[in-house]
Formats: structure tokens, C-alpha cells, sequence
């Protein structure tokens, strides 16, 4: 800001204003006046103020001085008054008799003039203004611009007498300037100002959580509150900003600003063509889950923006390798031969409906998925078949429409060998993504079929009767039906349903939506905090990975299937739930034991010739850089055949790696017997080894 003496403040950063060569009268030092010759004061403009009394203030220099002291006056207009770019003529009255300064000298001598006498004087004599039916000058409502050339006019020399209050005058004051300074330099007066003075807006600005506060009152004309009643009624002020969805979304909180300028930031990180690209990591982390379009006012979407961009990235071959290759091995794997299955029910060759569990029940709890089959078995005529492989979310998900579409067309091509069948899912990520991909199928969640066909015979024996928070999967936001399917089975469970502050249209993410989890574990973790924190109650999930992002926090979690066949010999809210490794062995276990128990095919499973030894805080690192057992086996395999081992022979510790796709993986261990391997320590680097 200026200073007293002109200069710029020390504190302001700003660089020193620079002098212009065109300069601006100012007839009226009230307080649209005053505020015309600061604006222009402080974009370089020299003023010159031409007054009729002898002091600047104007209307308000009649308040008494109990309510408008002199000093605050005085002291709030010192930075203008004293400034070098300000000249003062008090006591000049404009005019044309006999000591007055003449206007048409004015026009003559400067490049702009602003009228701003106010109601208690008459226009200068020699300023030829028309006037409207109203009594005031004729002007440009939205410019303040007259008929003559280069003279603005406002304050309470156009304003209604209701309207003429102190902030109206300022708000005429900054508009004038606005407008002489487009004028000095010669551009359009009236382009891009849409949205000055007063205009509805989308600011939206919650009360929930606030407690009216009482308003301070006049009781008799004049008389002034004192000094705890003004500020009592300063405190009433809230700062209206608008910020539903950062308030509901750790992910938009996170980055610390809001959603507007993110997507002027992610616009911008697309378009770049060299250089860095900033915003890669906001742009993967958003989840996806739509919660902000539904809290916010205007609907604005930052997921579907997130999503597109990302699809843009793939596009253009800017999307870093890094970002989801770990879902998408993980996604290859669920779709792998080794544990992918399409059949039919035994002893049938069509059939009617196909129950498709989802990677992630299978891969969370292989039992419940043996159990849900068996009970389809019995209560669908027809035959039932099987489909275990993944919907292909984490492919959409990560912007690869070609290996989403690939997916997709595959799973089509087993469901029609399958005759047609209707589908039933155990994931609701895997229903949303049927539903919207191809809506003609005929599918429904194993929910929905449960609340309409019964549970099974002793369902709940194994879990008392409690109260449970319900969380909704993200991807269930709009699906009333499954939602009270969810409630309907809990309370024949014999529970009682406790709903939690964000339910159903508002629910949250568990953090691992939009592949979340696997790009900013940091966020994920704040969301799944957010989320866990809203209800001390155990929590009720029906959604695999909900269930276990949730209680890998610690927040005791049941999957519904818990209360449907789970025993009462173990914790199932305490259990922590599968590591990446587990998770794929028992995606495999899944597809073995059903193929042996319904089927009676055995699978010959290969084994890799030796033994691993891995201590639990080595699995906690490997968990952490999500390395697989299954990575270290490739190293380790690679090395008894390649004879490519380092050894430190102080420690005899050895090192080896091994590079699959985009990832090479390092494992220090040392040797017993030759064949059981004791893990040290694994870490991977995006590099290639040559030579």
C-alpha cells in the first residue's frame, strides 16, 4: 500500500508506482470523490481535488463527533491527502462568476473529470448535463459516463435519497475509477463488467452449526451503542465463502485452496506441452466418488474433471507410468488365467442367472464366496454359473479405455458363451459399473437378492445384536433400492440401524475409490480418518474394501457377510483384513477350492523350489511399497538361475533384483541350506539396469 509520503509501504512487496501522463480532476472531496482519487492515485494518475469547503468527508463530516471522531477521520484519509500524486485546492468553488474555477478551463487543462459535488450543491454552472424524469443528471448507469466527453459523474448527485448512504457513495467512487482509467488508456468502458455493484451469485454460505446471535438494536433514534455492543454486533459478521464440498472432501482439503482454482490448475497442467507438470498428483489422487457435485450448490463435478483428465493424459502419453501400474498388474492378475473362472452350474448347460462375487470379495474373504454360491445354487432354478474375474474398474478408474473396453468385451464374450444369464454381483462397484456400461444387462446385487429370496438358515447365530453405522459404498450414491436392501437385512439380522451423519446421497469414500489408495496414501488416509471418526459404534460395510480400509485403521468394521455366516470363535470387527499379497493368494485359494468343492477339479499348484523366511516387520515395509510376495519369489528365482547375486562379505548378506514391466525390485537376504531365503530388506526403483 502507499504510505503518508507517497512511497510504496516496505511490507507491501509491490514495485514502485510509476508516474502516468495523463491526470484526472476531482470535483467534491466527499466520499465517492475521495474514493476516485485514491483508486486512480494508486494506479499512477496524478489528481487534483477541487473543493468548496475547507476539509475532505463531505456528508459525514456532519455526524457528531461522539459517533464519527475526528481523529479516526483524519487519520483514515491521511494516506491519500499526503500523498505526492495528490494535489488539494480547498475552498475552489467550479464555476463561472468571479473567483470560482472555471469548468470549461477544466475540460481544457484535464484528461478526465469526476463530478462528485453531492445532493447540497447544484452542478457547477457551465456544465451543460440533460437530466432524467427523476431530477438527476443523465449518465450511463453501468459506466457512470455522461454526455460530455471525459466527465464521470456519481455519488449522491445521482443516488435516490434511500440509496445514499456511505458504502453507495464508495461504490460510485471505485466504478468512476474504473472507468476513467479505461477511458485514459483508451479501451472499452463497458467489456467484462458484468459482474460490478450488486448481482446474484452462486456464493452459498451454510448455517448449519451456527448459533443465531442476538442483534443489537436501537431503542431511540440517535443514540450510539457502546463499545461491548459494537462489537458484539462486528462478531454477528460470518465470512461467506463457499465451501461445501472442501469442508466434505479430505482430498480438497488437502491441497488447501478450492475447487476453482484446481481446475484452472489442472487445465492448465494439460495444455502444457514442455515442462513439468504440477498438478499429475492432484489429478490421480481425486477418488472419483461424486460427493462434491452432490454438496455443491452449483453441482461442480471435480471427479468427472479429475476423470477426464486423466483419459486426456493417457491420450497424449502424459500420464505417468507410476501412477496406477501397481492396480493395474494387480487388475491383470484378477483376470489371469490362474484365477479366472466362467462355468456353468454342474449338470447344467445354460444358465439362468451368474453370480460374479468382484475381485475384491474373493479377494477378502474367499469363504463367503463359497457360501453365497452354494445358497444360490439352492434358491435359483435354472442353474447358476460362476464368474470370477474383475469389472475393470481400476482400469477406468485410471483413464485406460483401452484396457477398460478390452476387459469389458471379454467379460461380454464369457457371459454370452454362459447363455445370457442374469448377473448377480457381490461388489457394488461392480454393479454401478455393469449398470452404466451396459445398462440392457439384466443384474442386481447379491443384496437385492437376499432381501427378496430370505438369508440363509442360522443366519446372524455367530454375531449378537448390536447397533451398527451403516456406511454406504460411494458407488451406491444413488441406489435407494440396494441402500434399503442394506438396512431391510440388517434388522431381520435382529441389529439396529445407526445412520451415520453422511449416508446414502452424502456418503464418503473408504479412500481406495479412483485408486486413491495406491496415489496419495496420505489423502487416502485422511479420508478413511474423516470417515471413521464420525460414530463411535462398530461400523457395518458391504463393500469388501470399505470393510478393510476401514478397520486396517482400527475402526471396528463388519462386512455384511460377517453377520450373515460369520462364527462367534473369532473378532470379525477386529480383524485387520488381507495384504496386498494375501489378497491375490486368496483370489487364487477362491478359484481352487471351488473348483475342487463344486467341480471336483484339482489344480496343480507350482511351487518355486524353496522357502521363504519373512519376519512381520519386513511385511509391514512390503505392504508399504506394495511389494508382493510374489515379487520377491521373481527375484529370488531369478537369481538361482541367472547366478546375478552381489554378497557383502562382512555381513553375508546378499542383494539381487529382478525388473518386471516398469518396476525393478531389490531384495537383500541371506541363505539357509541352500533353499530357505531369509528376507532382509525389499525395495523397488522405476530404473532399467543395463549391461
Amino acid at each position: 500500500m502507499l504510505t503518508g509520503d507517497g512511497s510504496l509501504s516496505e511490507r507491501s512487496g509491490a514495485l514502485p508506482v510509476k508516474e502516468r501522463n495523463k491526470k484526472a480532476a476531482v470535483i467534491g472531496a466527499g466520499l465517492s470523490g475521495l474514493t476516485v482519487a485514491w483508486e486512480l492515485v494508486k494506479k499512477g494518475y496524478p489528481v487534483t481535488i477541487f473543493e468548496l469547503s475547507e476539509q475532505p468527508g463531505g456528508k459525514i463530516l456532519k455526524e457528531s463527533e461522539e459517533r464519527m471522531p475526528r481523529h479516526i477521520i483524519e487519520k483514515d484519509f491521511a494516506p491519500l491527502i499526503n500523498n505526492s500524486m495528490l494535489e488539494t485546492c480547498w475552498g475552489s468553488g467550479v464555476g463561472v462568476s468571479g473567483g470560482m474555477v472555471n469548468f470549461a478551463d477544466l475540460l481544457a487543462r484535464y484528461d478526465a473529470i469526476y463530478l462528485g459535488t453531492g445532493s447540497n450543491y447544484a452542478l457547477p454552472a457551465g456544465v451543460d448535463l440533460t437530466f432524467d424524469e427523476q431530477g438527476f443528471p443523465s449518465h450511463d448507469p453501468k459506466t457512470l459516463a455522461t454526455a460530455i466527453d471525459k466527465v464521470f459523474i456519481g455519488g449522491s448527485l445521482i443516488l435516490e435519497s434511500e440509496k445514499r448512504s456511505p458504502i453507495e457513495s464508495v461504490s460510485h467512487g471505485k466504478i468512476a475509477a474504473l472507468s476513467i482509467d479505461r477511458f485514459l488508456q483508451g479501451v472499452s468502458l463497458t467489456a467484462g463488467r458484468s459482474r460490478e455493484g450488486a448481482y446474484e451469485t452462486l456464493l452459498y454460505t451454510s448455517l448449519k452449526g451456527i448459533s443465531p446471535e442476538p442483534v443489537y438494536i436501537e431503542d431511540r433514534p440517535g443514540e450510539l451503542p457502546n463499545s461491548e455492543q459494537t462489537l458484539q454486533e462486528a462478531n454477528r459478521c460470518l465470512l461467506c465463502t463457499c465451501l461445501e464440498c472442501v469442508k466434505a472432501c479430505p482430498y480438497l482439503e488437502h491441497y488447501g485452496s478450492y475447487p476453482k482454482k484446481y481446475v484452472r490448475e489442472i487445465h492448465n497442467n494439460l495444455i502444457i506441452i514442455k515442462g513439468g507438470r504440477g498438478a499429475n498428483e492432484k489429478i490421480n489422487s481425486c477418488s472419483l466418488c461424486g460427493l462434491c457435485a452432490e454438496v455443491c450448490p452449483g453441482n461442480l463435478d471435480m471427479g468427472e474433471f479429475c476423470f477426464k483428465a486423466r483419459k486426456k493424459m493417457v491420450e497424449t502419453g502424459k500420464m505417468p507410468p507410476s501412477a496406477h501400474d501397481f492396480a493395474l498388474q494387480d487388475m491383470a492378475f484378477s483376470t489371469s488365467e490362474l484365477v479366472a473362472l466362467h462355468r456353468h452350474q454342474p449338470g447344467f448347460s445354460k444358465s439362468r442367472a451368474l453370480f460374479f462375487p468382484g475381485c475384491q470379495l474373493s479377494a477378502s474373504s474367499p469363504h463367503y464366496v463359497g457360501r453365497l454360491y452354494t445358497y444360490l445354487r439352492e434358491k435359483i432354478d435354472g442353474g447358476v454359473g460362476l464368474s470370477l474375474s474383475c469389472c475393470g474398474a481400476p482400469a477406468q478408474w485410471a483413464g485406460r479405455e483401452d484396457l477398460f473396453n478390452e476387459n469389458i468385451d471379454l467379460l461380454k464374450k464369457n457371459w454370452t458363451a454362459l447363455g445370457n444369464p442374469a448377473i448377480i454381483t457381490g461388489c457394488p462397484t461392480c454393479f454401478s459399473v455393469f449398470r452404466k456400461v451396459l445398462p440392457d444387462l439384466d443384474c442386481e446385487t447379491i443384496w437385492t437378492v437376499l432381501d427378496r429370496v430370505g438369508l440363509p438358515e442360522n443366519s446372524g447365530a455367530g454375531v449378537k445384536m448390536k447397533k451398527l453405522a451403516v456406511h454406504d459404498a460411494c458407488t451406491t450414491r444413488y441406489d435407494k433400492p440396494l441402500q434399503n436392501s442394506i438396512r431391510n437385512i440388517l434388522l431381520a439380522l435382529g441389529h439396529q440401524v445407526q445412520e451415520l451423519e453422511n449416508s446414502r446421497e452424502t456418503t464418503t469414500c473408504c479412500g481406495y475409490g479412483g485408486l486413491m489408495s495406491y496415489v496419495n496414501r496420505e489423502v487416502a488416509r485422511k479420508v478413511v480418518e474423516k470417515r471413521i471418526a464420525e460414530n463411535p459404534e462398530d461400523y457395518l460395510a458391504y463393500c469388501a474394501i470399505c470393510r478393510d480400509h476401514f478397520a486396517a485403521r482400527g475402526k471396528r468394521t463388519y462386512h455384511l457377510l460377517d453377520l450373515i455366516f460369520g462364527s462367534s470363535d473369532h473378532d470379525l470387527a477386529g480383524d485387520q483384513g488381507p495384504g496386498f499379497s494375501k489378497r491375490q493368494e486368496n483370489r487364487y485359494r477362491c478359484k481352487k477350492s471351488l473348483l475342487k468343492k463344486v467341480w471336483g477339479e484339482e489344480i496343480q499348484t507350482r511351487e518355486p523350489g524353496f522357502e521363504l523366511a519373512i519376519s512381520a516387520a519386513v511385511r509391514s515395509s512390503m505392504e508399504e511399497r506394495m511389494i508382493l510376495t510374489g515379487d520377491i519369489i521373481e527375484v529370488i528365482s531369478h537369481a538361482r538361475s541367472s547366478g546375478n547375486v552381489m554378497e557383502n562379505t562382512e555381513t553375508g548378506t546378499m542383494v539381487a533384483y529382478y525388473k518386471h514391466r516398469n518396476v525393478t525390485y531389490w531384495v537383500e537376504f541371506t541363505v539357509e541350506n541352500e533353499s530357505i531365503y531369509h528376507i532382509q530388506k525389499a525395495y523397488s526403483h522405476r530404473l532399467v539396469i543395463k549391461g
